[in-house]
C-alpha cells in the first residue's frame, strides 16, 4: 500500500490479487486526543514506517467529518503492520471542524446533543478497533493519565457484551478461526500508551559541589516517571473492574511484565531557539548522510530535527550508569513481534491464568471480517433487512442508549435534578386553584411553575422537562378541571365546566361526559321592557337574540303586546336554507381604516348641520332663511368644525340607507348592522324597539313619567321648544304702528304686551325629550347632559334638551347609587322618550352609537331615519348589547374613559312643514 487512505476506500477495494494479501500481518490500532501543540498521531506512524505516509502539515479539510471516514488505513509491507488511524472529535482539528458546523443560535440543549453524538460516534469507532486489533495505541497530549478513559472503557465493555451476538451472526461465515468467530477479535488486544511531555518535565545540571553529587540513579526520570504512570493506570483500572485476572473476559489487557507506557520527549520552550537548532542541524554536514537512508531524503532531513531528544538524553546518561532509555520503534517492536511470531499475548493473572485465544490472520482473511464488521457496525447495513438503515444498525443503534449512563454525566445530573423539580413545580401550578378555571388562570399558574421549576432544574435536559411539565399540567387542567371558556355580552365566564351546547330540540344533560349544558354566568340583573313600565329579572345573555330580542318577546306578551310598534326592516328569506353572510373582504376583516373614519365625521357633520342647528336656531327664534354657521360644542367632539355650519353652504353627501338598496334574501346579517358590516344585508330579527306609549298629553310635566324603578326626581323629561314660524321686525311693527279696525278699541301698553306674548306662544311647539339610564340593579334616571344626572326639586325640569341634543351623551356612566365593593357600578343609556306636539313640524328620529373607543364601528337600526308621528308619547329602545360579526362590543372596564362609549350627536332634527 503506497499511502494511506481511508478505511472504507481499503475495504471496498479489497478485489485486487495481490501476492502480498496472503501474508499474515500484525493489526495496530491508533486512537487517543491531540492538541495543537503536541505530536499528532499521524507523525507518530510517520515516524514507525520511517517514510511520510501522511502529509507532515495536513491542512483542515473543507466541512465537517463524515460518520464513515474517521478510519484511515496503511499497511507496511515490510514489517507486515497494518496501521489503523483513528480521527475524531477528540483531535484538535476534527474539534475545530465541529464548532464551525454547530450553529451560532442552537440552545444549550441542542449543543448538548450534538456534542453527545459526536462522543458516541467516537464509541462505535472505537469498538470497531478493539474488535479487530492486535495492538492499540491510546496517545495522549500530556503527561498525566486522563481518568475519563475508565468510564470510557467501562462503556465499551457494556455496550460489547450487548451487541456481541449480532456481530457473532455477522461474521458466522467468515474464513477465520472457531475463537475469533466466537469473541468477535482476533485476541483480546493489548493496550499501550503514549503519552508527551510538553516541557513539563526538566532535569536540571547538578553543581560542582561535591555537598550535592548525588549517589546515581539506576533510571533517568523519564523512565521511572512512566513507571509511575504505569502503577497508576493499572491501579485504577484494577479497581474499576475494567482489568480482571482473566484476560479473555476483559476489553483490552496491558502486559504483566513489560512496558506498556512510553513518554515522548516534548519541544523546547524557546520557539524561535527551536528553529534555530532545527535549521542548523538541517543543514550540517554529516557523516551518516554519505550512506545510503530508506526513504525520501526530505523527509530524513525533517527527521533529524523531529527525532526524539531522549537518543541524546541515554547517551549523556549512559556514562552514569543509567540504563538506556528505548526509541518508540523499540518500545512498538517488543510486543509487535508477539504478535507476528504467534507467541500471542499471556496477560493473565492469579493462581489458575486461563490462557486466551489468539490468531494470526492472512491480510485477505483480515479484510473479509473488517468488511463484515464494518457494514455492521460503522456503515448501517443489516444483512437481515438487507438495506441501509442509516448511520448504524438498527440492533446496535438500540444499545448505544446503554452508554449514556456511563459517557453523559451532565445529562445524567441534570436528569435527576431536574427529576426531582418537577414535584416541587406540579405542588405550584395546584396551589390555589379552584375546582374549574378558565385558561387565564392555566397559564397564570404554569408561569408560577415553570418559576419554580427554573429555580431547581439544571443542565441540558432542563428544556426536556420543561415540555414534560406543560404537558403534565395541560393534562391536569383538561381532566375534568377545565372552565367552559365562552364569555357573555357583558363580558362574564361561564361558570359550567368544559361542556358541549344542546342542538335544536335537544334536552340538557349534565350527567354526560362532556355534559350537554347551555351556557351560565350565575348573573342575572333586572331590566324593564320595551316601553319601560315592567321591571323583571334576567340571565347574562351569552347571544344576541337572548339579549336584545327573546327576553323583550316574553315581556311584550305581558306588557308591551297592545301598544303601537314602528316595524324595523328584517331579513325576509326566499331559500328554506338561509345561510349568515361570510364578510371575507379585506376591509372588513380589519379595524376600520382612514377612510371610514371619513365617513363616520360626514355622518356627524350632517347631522349636526341638519338637526342640531336647525333645531338651536329654531328654539331660538330665528328662521331656517337667516340661520348662519353655528359654532360647534367644543364638548361635542366633533372633528369637522367646518360641516357644524348651514346645510346650503357645506353640502355633505348623505349616506344611503340599506333600505334603498337591493337587500339580499339568501344571506343574512349573523350580527348587528354597523358601518363595517357588508352592505345590503339584513338580521333575522332587530336589536331596537320603537313603540307609541299614548298620545302627547299622557306625560304629565309636572309630575313626570309614571313607572317603576326610577330614583326620585329623575323622572322627567327636559322640555325642547321648537319654533315653527317667525314674523319679521316689518311685520311686527306695521302690526303694532297701524289704526285700529273699526268698533275696535285701541290697545294699551299692558295688552299690547300680553297680546306679543300670546302671538310669540302660538309660534312655537314644544317637544319633551329624556335620555334614560339603568343599571343592573333595575335602577332608573334621567340624564340632563353628558354625565349630569337630572335631579328636580320642585314641579318640572327647568333646562332645556338643547345640551343634551347637541352633544355626544355618553352610553355608559356611573351608577349614583354604588354597592360596597370597590368595582364601579355602571348605569346603561337603554331608552329615549320623545313627546312629539300636535304641531305642523316632522320630528325625525337617527340614532347612532359607538360602543368603544375608535376604530369601534357605529351601531344605527335597520331604517336609520326613523319619523316620529305628531302628537304621541314614543320610547325608542337601545340595544342591550352590541355585537359584531366578529364578537361582542363588551362594557367598559374600569379605568377607560366613558366618554369613548357614545351616543352620537343629532339624534333627533325637527323639520317645520
Amino acid at each position: 500500500m503506497a499511502a494511506a487512505r481511508t478505511l472504507g476506500a481499503v475495504l471496498a477495494s479489497d478485489g485486487e490479487e495481490a501476492a502480498w494479501k496472503d501474508e499474515e500481518m500484525c493489526v495496530v490500532g491508533i486512537f487517543g486526543k491531540t492538541s495543537e501543540l503536541s505530536a499528532q498521531k499521524h507523525a507518530i506512524i510517520n515516524t514507525l514506517c520511517d517514510k511520510p505516509v501522511f502529509p507532515l502539515y495536513p491542512g483542515l479539510p473543507g466541512g465537517h467529518h463524515q460518520g464513515n471516514n474517521l478510519l484511515q488505513c496503511y499497511y507496511n509491507q515490510d514489517s507486515k503492520v497494518l496501521y489503523l488511524l483513528l480521527t475524531a472529535v477528540c483531535d484538535h482539528q476534527q474539534l475545530l471542524q465541529a464548532c464551525r458546523a454547530l450553529a451560532d443560535d442552537v440552545s444549550h440543549a441542542e449543543a448538548h446533543e450534538f456534542w453527545k453524538g459526536e462522543e458516541k460516534l467516537h464509541c462505535i469507532h472505537l469498538l470497531y478497533l478493539f474488535s479487530v486489533s492486535h495492538i492499540l495505541l491510546l496517545v495522549h497530549p500530556t503527561c498525566s493519565f486522563d481518568i475519563t478513559y475508565d468510564r470510557l472503557f467501562r462503556a465499551l465493555d457494556t455496550l460489547r457484551q450487548k451487541v456481541l451476538g449480532y456481530l457473532k451472526n455477522a461474521i458466522k461465515d467468515c474464513p477465520v478461526g472457531k475463537e475469533w468467530r466466537l469473541n468477535c477479535r482476533p485476541c483480546p488486544p493489548r493496550l499501550l500508551f503514549i503519552f508527551q511531555l510538553n516541557g513539563a518535565l526538566k532535569v536540571e545540571p547538578k553543581g560542582l559541589d561535591p555537598s550535592n553529587l548525588d549517589k546515581p540513579k539506576k533510571h533517568s526520570p523519564k523512565r521511572r516517571l512512566q513507571h509511575a504512570l504505569e502503577d497508576q493506570i493499572y491501579r485504577i483500572f484494577r479497581k474499576s473492574r475494567v482489568l480482571t485476572n482473566q484476560s479473555i473476559n476483559c476489553l483490552f489487557t496491558v502486559p504483566a511484565n513489560q512496558a506498556f507506557v512510553y513518554v515522548l520527549a516534548g519541544q523546547e520552550d524557546d520557539p524561535i531557539s527551536m528553529l534555530i537548532g532545527q535549521l542548523k542541524s538541517t543543514c550540517a554536514i554529516r557523516e551518516q548522510e554519505s550512506l545510503p537512508l530508506p526513504g525520501s531524503r526530505r523527509y530524513q532531513m525533517m527527521r533529524h530535527v523531529r527525532q526524539p531528544s531522549f537518543i541524546l538524553e541515554s547517551n549523556l546518561n549512559s556514562s552514569s550508569g543509567q540504563l538506556v532509555d528505548c526509541t518508540l520503534k523499540e518500545f512498538l517492536w517488543q510486543h509487535v513481534e508477539l504478535v507476528l511470531t504467534k507467541k500471542g499475548f499471556e496477560d493473565s493473572v492469579g493462581r489458575n491464568p486461563q490462557p486466551s485465544h489468539f490468531e494470526l490472520p492472512a491480510y485477505k482473511n483480515w479484510l473479509t471480517v473488517a468488511s463484515k464488521l464494518y457494514d455492521v457496525m460503522l456503515s448501517g447495513k443489516d444483512e437481515e433487512l438487507g438495506f441501509l438503515t442509516g448511520d448504524l444498525s438498527s440492533k446496535i443503534q438500540g444499545q448505544l442508549k446503554g452508554l449514556d449512563g456511563f459517557l453523559d454525566a451532565d445529562n445524567k445530573f441534570s436528569e435527576n435534578r431536574c427529576q426531582k423539580a418537577l414535584p416541587l413545580a406540579h405542588s405550584a401550578y395546584q396551589s390555589n386553584l379552584p375546582h374549574h378555571y378558565t385558561t387565564t388562570v392555566h397559564k397564570n399558574q404554569l408561569a408560577q411553575a415553570l418559576r419554580v421549576y427554573s429555580q431547581h432544574a439544571r443542565g441540558p435536559a432542563f428544556q426536556k422537562y420543561a415540555m414534560q411539565l406543560h404537558e403534565d399540567c395541560y393534562k391536569f387542567w383538561s381532566n375534568g378541571h377545565q372552565l367552559c371558556e365562552e364569555r357573555s355580552l357583558t363580558d362574564q365566564h361561564c361558570v359550567h365546566k368544559f361542556h358541549l351546547l344542546p342542538k335544536p330540540g335537544e334536552k340538557p344533560e349534565p350527567d354526560r361526559n362532556p355534559p350537554v349544558l347551555y351556557h351560565n354566568s350565575r348573573a342575572r340583573s333586572t331590566s324593564s321592557c320595551n316601553c319601560g313600565r315592567r321591571q323583571a329579572p334576567r340571565d347574562d345573555p351569552f347571544d344576541i337574540k337572548s339579549g336584545n330580542y327573546d327576553f323583550y318577546q316574553l315581556q311584550e306578551e305581558k306588557c308591551c303586546g297592545k301598544l303601537e310598534h314602528f316595524y324595523f326592516p328584517v331579513f325576509q328569506p326566499s331559500t328554506p336554507d338561509p345561510a349568515p353572510a361570510k364578510n371575507e373582504s379585506t376591509v372588513s376583516s380589519l379595524p376600520p381604516q382612514e377612510g371610514e373614519g371619513e365617513k363616520m365625521k360626514e355622518k356627524e357633520a350632517q347631522t349636526q348641520g341638519e338637526s342640531t342647528s336647525l333645531s338651536l336656531a329654531l328654539s331660538l327664534g330665528q328662521s331656517t332663511d337667516s340661520l348662519g354657521t353655528f359654532p360647534p360644542d367644543p364638548h361635542a367632539g366633533g372633528d369637522n368644525p367646518d360641516a357644524h355650519g348651514q346645510g346650503g353652504e357645506a353640502k355633505v353627501e348623505k349616506r344611503p340607507s340599506l333600505v334603498d338598496r337591493q337587500v339580499s334574501t339568501v344571506e343574512y346579517l349573523p350580527g348587528m348592522l354597523n358601518s363595517s358590516c357588508p352592505k345590503g344585508l339584513l338580521p333575522k330579527f332587530s336589536s331596537w324597539s320603537f313603540v307609541k306609549l299614548g298620545p302627547s298629553k299622557a306625560y304629565n310635566f309636572h309630575r313626570g313619567l309614571d313607572q317603576s324603578g326610577f330614583i326620585p326626581g329623575t323622572n322627567y323629561l327636559m322640555p325642547w321648544d321648537i319654533v315653527i314660524k317667525t314674523r319679521s321686525e316689518d311685520e311686527v311693527d306695521m302690526d303694532s304702528n297701524s289704526w285700529p279696525a273699526p268698533n275696535k278699541s285701541v290697545p294699551t301698553k299692558r295688552a299690547t304686551n300680553v297680546i306679543g306674548r300670546g302671538r310669540r306662544r302660538d309660534d312655537i311647539a314644544r317637544a319633551f325629550v329624556g335620555f334614560e339610564y339603568e343599571d343592573s340593579r333595575g335602577r332608573r334616571f334621567m340624564c340632563s347632559g353628558p354625565e349630569k344626572i337630572m335631579k328636580v326639586m320642585g314641579s318640572g325640569p327647568k333646562e332645556s334638551a338643547i345640551k343634551a341634543l347637541s352633544s355626544d351623551m355618553p352610553l355608559y356612566i356611573l351608577s349614583p347609587s354604588q354597592g360596597r365593593g370597590l368595582k364601579p357600578h355602571y348605569a346603561q343609556l337603554t331608552r329615549l322618550f320623545i313627546v312629539a306636539p300636535d304641531a305642523p313640524l316632522q320630528i325625525v328620529l337617527t340614532p347612532q352609537v359607538q360602543p368603544g373607543p375608535p376604530p369601534c364601528p357605529v351601531f344605527y337600526p335597520e331604517k336609520q331615519e326613523i319619523p316620529v308621528p305628531p302628537d304621541g308619547l314614543w320610547v325608542l329602545r337601545f340595544p342591550y348589547a352590541y355585537v359584531t360579526d366578529r364578537g361582542p362590543c363588551f362594557p367598559p372596564k374600569e379605568n377607560q374613559p366613558l366618554m369613548s362609549y357614545r351616543v352620537l350627536r343629532g339624534i333627533l332634527k325637527a323639520i317645520p312643514q
